[in-house]
C-alpha cells in the first residue's frame, strides 16, 4: 500500500511530536563498595556490596557514556563480556526486547490529553505484560537540543546502554496503538538486519519519497552497528552545526518534502539512499505485516474484523473457553492456526488479521493541534475506537467487555461467548 501523504510531519515540525519524545530515567546510583557508606542503617552489609555487579565491566569505564555526543566503540565486545558476567540476565538462549515510549513531561494542552495517554500507557503496558516484553516509558528530554521527533535518539541510546541484556530496543511513538495482543514481533525473519522499519523498498530507493518509511515505530538491534547509526542519523539532526545545511539538502533530494527543515524520517531516508551506503544492507523494510499502520486505513475496519474473529470463534469451541490470563500465549497461538485455517491470516489492508500497530500519526492527541486534513472527531474517535478494541482483547480475560466501540462503560461477557449474546 502506497505511504500516505505527509502524515502529519508538516504540522508537527514546530511541536512535540506525540511519539517522537522524551525520557525521564530514574537512575539509581550505588555507594562505591570502597567507601564508609554501608553503615548498620544502610541495611546493606559490606559483604553485599562487595558482590555487587561482579567483576569490572563497562560499566566501571567513565568514556562509556550514556549521551549521543560521545561515541562508544568495541560495543559488541563489551556488551558480550557483560552477558557473560550476568548469565541469569543474558535471555535464556531468547532474544530478550525492550519497548521504549514516552510523552512530553509537562501537562498536554489539550483537554482530554492527558486521560488519552493515559490509555494509549497502558495499551502498552498491556501488550508487554502479555508477550514477555519489558517498556521504557520516559517522561523528560535527554538532550534539549534534539527535541521533537529527534528525541527518541537520544532516548533509545541511552537505553542499549542501560540494557546490555536486550538484544533488540523498539521504539513506538506514544500515539500508535498496540491492536493485536496476539502478535508477536517475528525476529527469526529479521536474523541478518539491524534495524527494522515500516517502508516499501520501491518507494524509497525508485520514487525516492520521504514518506516511503515511517521512522515512527523501528526495532534496532543492540549492537555497534547501530550506535554507529544511531550517530549519523543524529548528525544530520539539531544538535548538528550543519542542521541548516542538511535541511536544504533533504528539501531539495524529496520533491514530495514541503518544509526546509531537516526532520528524522526524511535524514533515515537519505542515509539509505546514498550510493554505498554502509546501512542499506541491514536495514529491513517491512511491509507484509502493519508492523506500523496508518489509522485512517485502519480505523474505520475495525469492527468488521472483531466479527470475523468472533465468526471463527463460533466454529472453535476451544477457543472460547475461558482460562487464565497467564495462559494467553497458548491461546494466542491457537488463534492464529484458526485464523490460517479459515484464510483470514493474511494481514494488511486486504487482510482480515488484526492490525499489529495502528498509528495516529499527525493526530497530536497531547497537544490538540492535529493535521490540518484530519478533523478532531476522526482522530479522537478513531483513537478511541483503536484503545477499546486492544482493551477488549485484554477485558476478555477478566469477563468483560466495552459497551460498545465508542463506549467507557464495560459489559459483562456471557458464557460461552461469542457464542451466547448478553
Amino acid at each position: 500500500m502506497p505511504p500516505r501523504a505527509s502524515r502529519g510531519r508538516l504540522a508537527d515540525a514546530g511541536l512535540f511530536t506525540a511519539g517522537a519524545v522524551l525520557g525521564s530515567v530514574l537512575l539509581l546510583t550505588l555507594a562505591s563498595p570502597f567507601s564508609s557508606s554501608s553503615s548498620p542503617s544502610s541495611g546493606v552489609g559490606s559483604g553485599e556490596v562487595d558482590r555487587l555487579g561482579g567483576g569490572r565491566t563497562f560499566y566501571d569505564d567513565p568514556g562509556v557514556a550514556y549521551t549521543i555526543d560521545r561515541p562508544i566503540v568495541g560495543w559488541d565486545e563489551k556488551r558480550a563480556e557483560w552477558l557473560r558476567a550476568h548469565p541469569e540476565l543474558a535471555g535464556g538462549g531468547g532474544e530478550r526486547v525492550l519497548m521504549v515510549s514516552g510523552s512530553q513531561p509537562e501537562p498536554c494542552g489539550s483537554p482530554a490529553g492527558d486521560s488519552l495517554l493515559t490509555r494509549l500507557l497502558k495499551n502498552k503496558l498491556d501488550y508487554c505484560r502479555l508477550n514477555g516484553v519489558q517498556l521504557l516509558y520516559n517522561t523528560a528530554l535527554l538532550r534539549p537540543s534534539m527535541d521533537r521527533y529527534w528525541a527518541k535518539i537520544p532516548v533509545v541510546r541511552a537505553a542499549m546502554v542501560a540494557h546490555p541484556e536486550a538484544e533488540w530496543v523498539w521504539w513506538v511513538d506514544s500515539d500508535a496503538v498496540l491492536t493485536d495482543m496476539d502478535f508477536r514481533l517475528p525476529l527469526s525473519r529479521y536474523r541478518d538486519h539491524n534495524f527494522v522499519a515500516h517502508g516499501w523498498p520501491h518507494l524509497v530507493y525508485e520514487s525516492r519519497s520521504w514518506t516511503s518509511l515511517n521512522a515512527g515505530v523501528f526495532l534496532i538491534r543492540n549492537c555497534q552497528w547501530s550506535l554507529d547509526f544511531m550517530d549519523a542519523w543524529a548528525a544530520m539532526g539539531p544538535d548538528s552545526p550543519e542542521y541548516q545545511h542538511w535541511g536544504a539538502v533533504l528539501t531539495s533530494t524529496f520533491k514530495d518534502k514541503v518544509f526546509n527543515e531537516s526532520d528524522d524520517q526524511s535524514a533515515l531516508v537519505y542515509m539509505l539512499l546514498q550510493s554505498g551506503s554502509p546501512w542499506r544492507d541491514k536495514v529491513y523494510l517491512e511491509s507484509d505485516y502493519y508492523f506500523e499502520g496508518y489509522w485512517l486505513e485502519i480505523a474505520g475496519r475495525l469492527g468488521n474484523i472483531t466479527e470475523r474473529y468472533e465468526a471463527m470463534e463460533r466454529g472453535a469451541a476451544p477457543l472460547r473457553r475461558r482460562h487464565a490470563e497467564a495462559e494467553h500465549a497458548s491461546y494466542a497461538a491457537a488463534r492464529d492456526a484458526a485464523l490460517a485455517g479459515a484464510g483470514l491470516a493474511e494481514s494488511g489492508v486486504s487482510g482480515w488479521r488484526r492490525p499489529f500497530v495502528t498509528h495516529f500519526t499527525g493526530c497530536q492527541p497531547c497537544s490538540g493541534h492535529r493535521n490540518e486534513h484530519y478533523t478532531g472527531k476522526s482522530c479522537d474517535e478513531g483513537i478511541r475506537r483503536a484503545l477499546s478494541f486492544a482493551d477488549d482483547q485484554v477485558l476478555r480475560a477478566y469477563g468483560f467487555r466495552h459497551a460498545g466501540p465508542l463506549s467507557d462503560a464495560v459489559s459483562p461477557l456471557p458464557f460461552d461467548h461469542p457464542t451466547q449474546t448478553a
